[in-house]
């Protein structure tokens, strides 16, 4: 079952790909500010919950090594229990002695298997959630940087296409005005490589 943040990662990728390109462009695309905002403000609010979960996983680690050593108390308990009981039933002392320790010995191996087991699959949960974590903040930081990239372009088209227009207008100005000197100098657009406050998307 995917999980709410790849659920929004889905729907921005959607939205993207159902974004209308730009007049004579395959490459750019029209996008919705507020839509986008939205879709990534959701994101940010998801992600703190699944972070949380997979804390929760990472914490059954304890939940896990604490279970195992309560088997392993046990076996050790019921190892002594039936060395004692051996001992009150008179048999030979030496059969008594070698059973208690071949017991004792065979339960500390399993305790010890048990932990070591328990050891390996708490860090596997831990090391898989994380993993996990970095994938999904990857694709996010990847969606951001795209729609940082895309709306970059169409602020500085839209510059481009101001200077163009700009041009125009004061050449027919010189056109009607071949001899006069108006003293108005020509208006600018320029680009910026990365605006301060990001480009506003439509």
């Amino acid at each position: 079952m995917a999980s709410k943040i790849e659920q929004l990662i889905d729907e921005i990728e959607d939205y993207i790909n159902n974004c209308k390109f730009q007049t004579l462009s395959n490459t750019r695309i029209i996008v919705n500010k507020d839509e986008i905002d939205e879709l990534l403000r959701e994101l940010r609010m998801k992600t703190p919950d699944e972070i949380k979960n997979y804390q929760k996983i990472i914490s059954n680690r304890d939940a896990i090594l604490s279970q195992a050593k309560k088997q392993a108390d046990a076996m050790l308990k019921e190892a002594s229990d039936q060395t004692m009981q051996l001992i009150n039933e008179h048999e030979i002392m030496t059969q008594a002695y070698a059973k208690a320790n071949e017991v004792v010995t065979k339960a500390t191996l399993q305790a010890q298997e048990i932990l070591d087991s328990a050891t390996i699959e708490a860090n596997s949960l831990r090391a898989n959630a994380m993993q996990y974590t970095d994938d999904l903040l990857a694709s996010v930081e990847s969606i951001i940087t795209r729609t940082v990239e895309t709306s970059v372009a169409n602020y500085n088209e839209l510059i481009s296409n101001l200077n163009s227009c700009n041009a125009v207008v004061k050449g027919n100005r010189t056109e009607l005005h071949p001899i006069e000197d108006d003293g108005l100098e020509p208006i600018s657009f320029e680009a910026e490589d990365e605006p301060s406050d990001g480009p506003q998307m439509m």
